[in-house]
């Protein structure tokens, strides 16, 4: 199995990385990502099919905000806090409260 592009730290790009965060989905991911550290992609099923993750999953990663590890036939996504915040202090603590609001009042009716 090939291993899947993954930028480097020195090739991080804000503009890539909020354009990859725009989407809610993509900031559900992050924002759950944040509270529970690695999963495996399978572990993200409800409200989205197969092939909408992988292509979410690939956005996140591509643009630098995910990691992927591959062990055997299954693949783990996990944040890159380190470089996301050497490269981009606050960043990303700042994008993960936020979407916890957002989440939060959609709770409240």
């Amino acid at each position: 199995m090939r291993a899947p592009f993954q930028p480097d730290r020195d090739q991080l790009d804000l503009v890539t990385i909020l354009a990859a965060l725009s989407d809610p989905t993509r900031l559900g991911i992050v924002a759950t990502l944040s509270e529970v550290g690695e999963v495996s992609c399978g572990s993200f099923g409800e409200g989205a099919t197969k092939t909408a993750l992988s292509y979410h999953y690939a956005k996140l990663r591509e643009a630098g905000v995910t990691w992927t590890r591959i062990e055997g036939t299954q693949r783990f996504i996990s944040l890159r806090r380190d470089d996301l915040d050497a490269k981009f202090p606050g960043l990303l603590d700042s994008i993960v409260t936020n979407a916890r609001r957002v989440k939060a009042s959609e709770l409240v009716p």
